[in-house]
């Protein structure tokens, strides 16, 4: 999705001087289609995190549109007080955009994971989270929210190859895209992992099982009503998330399901516990951690009657 965020944000500021990219140093072989067409909008902070989000809100005090660009971790921990205190308490349009949630930095090690992010900033009134699916939705999301006044956090794949069936790039902020129709059980996912849940419920189809997939793109706002609306209907949802199962969309679900007595058992589906010195590639981890599509249809199978 880097590719995708560069070249759309690269049209973008074209037709708004206002729009500047910040990077913390990175961002090498994915950020030249905004740099090379716009070198005197794109600055390289070095090394400094927190001072690019510091920069950034002064930036967008005096009327630009700034976006800061890291790996999840390095654009959400290491910032959070200043994202805190900057953007999210003066309500500026600040947008921190990330890359590599979840273990898409797996040889990286735990440095390097994003695994906390979504629960971090969601706990911050006012600040929007994005979480695009793949490469086409990120286009569609930038192109619908990068003029908002609110900030927001823009979460980001890797890969820019990567397309899910049936999405065709469609978004709206507070609503949900269902991608797969089913009677026997409901998935729930957001970003990166909607694809290895919906491959899950192709693979369930063929034993027979009817499964519907919804995908959740976008939190503060969150699509509460329709989510509401599935889970009654089927009495029970597994969440998917490349993230820790504590403050992500589990949590998120879990938390309308008991507010609004929604009746229906919640099983998260994400990273349950610290992953200590363990690295690997990205499939290797998500199969360790139960997030590959079989762990999801053998976790789909243990729940049917």
């Amino acid at each position: 999705m880097r590719r995708a965020f560069a070249e759309s944000l690269a049209e973008i500021a074209a037709i708004d001087k206002r729009v500047l990219l910040l990077t913390a140093d990175l961002g090498f072989m994915a950020l030249e289609p905004f740099a090379e067409q716009h070198p005197e909008k794109f600055f390289n902070v070095g090394v400094a995190e927190q001072n690019m989000v510091g920069v950034a809100t002064g930036l967008a005090e005096a009327g630009f549109l700034p976006f800061v660009y890291s790996i999840v971790n390095f654009a959400t921990m290491r910032p959070f007080e200043f994202i805190r205190n900057g953007p999210v308490a003066h309500q500026l349009p600040v947008r921190v955009v990330s890359v590599g949630g979840g273990f898409e930095y797996g040889h990286n090690g735990i440095s390097h994971f994003g695994l906390e992010d979504i629960g971090i900033l969601r706990t911050q009134p006012g600040l929007s989270i994005i979480c695009p699916c793949d490469s086409k939705q990120a286009r569609t999301a930038l192109k619908k929210t990068w003029n908002l006044p609110q900030p927001l956090y823009l979460r980001l794949g890797k890969d820019d190859r990567i397309e899910v069936p049936g999405l065709d790039g469609r978004f709206e902020i507070a609503r949900a895209e269902t991608i797969h129709q089913g009677d026997d059980i409901l998935f729930i996912a957001i970003g990166t992992a909607a694809l290895d849940t919906l491959n899950a419920a192709i693979a369930l189809k063929k034993r027979g099982i009817g499964a519907t997939v919804l995908l959740v793109s976008s939190l503060n706002p969150g699509p509460e009503t329709e989510v509401l609306e599935h889970i009654r209907r089927f009495g029970h949802a597994i969440t998917v998330e490349t993230h820790y199962t504590t403050g992500g969309l589990g949590s998120w679900v879990a938390e309308i399901a008991s507010e609004f007595a929604a009746g229906a058992r919640v099983v998260r589906v994400g990273v349950q516990s610290h992953p200590g010195c363990r690295s690997g590639n990205q499939s290797w981890m998500q199969e360790r951690y139960g997030l590959s599509a079989e762990a999801l249809v053998n976790k789909a199978l243990s729940l049917l009657p």
